[in-house]
C-alpha cells in the first residue's frame, strides 16, 4: 500500500487549512453551492416530489438501459435522461416522450460528449509549434 500524500493549503484566498483535496471542507461546500448557482440553477426540478415519484415510476416500466439494449447488451436503468437537454424549460423537463431509462455510464458518456470536456463545449485544445 503506497503512503497518502502530505496535505496542502485549502485554495481558497487566504485559507490556512490542510486538505488533501482542493479546497478544505468549508469552502468544498461554499464552491459546490457556488457551481450549482452557476451552471445549475434548475437542480431544484430533480429535488421535487414529483420528480422522485415519476422518475421511479418510468424505470420500473423501462428497466433497462436503450443504449446497451441497442449493443445487444442487458444491463439495468438507473438515470431518466432528457433526450433533448431541457436547460431549465420546465415544459421540455416534464415531457415523457423526451425522457430515456440509461444505465449510469451510458448516461455519464453522453453527458460529457454534450456538454463537452469540464464543460467547456466547443473549446478547441491545440498546441503551439513556433
Amino acid at each position: 500500500m503506497c503512503p497518502r500524500k502530505p496535505p496542502k493549503p485549502c485554495s481558497y484566498p487566504n485559507c490556512p487549512e490542510l486538505t488533501y483535496g482542493r479546497y478544505c471542507e468549508k469552502h468544498q461546500k461554499e464552491m459546490d453551492r457556488k457551481y450549482n448557482r452557476i451552471n445549475r440553477p434548475f437542480k431544484h426540478l430533480y429535488n421535487t416530489a414529483r420528480w422522485k415519484k415519476l422518475r421511479k415510476q418510468f424505470l420500473q416500466e423501462h428497466p433497462l438501459c436503450v443504449e446497451c439494449k441497442a449493443k445487444g447488451v442487458i444491463k439495468a436503468a438507473a438515470v431518466v435522461d432528457h433526450i433533448k437537454a431541457h436547460k431549465g424549460d420546465e415544459r421540455v423537463f416534464w415531457d415523457k416522450s423526451n425522457w430515456q431509462p440509461l444505465c449510469k455510464s451510458c448516461h455519464d458518456r453522453k453527458t460529457a460528449k454534450e456538454d463537452g470536456r469540464w464543460g467547456k463545449k466547443g473549446r478547441v485544445y491545440s498546441y503551439d509549434f513556433k
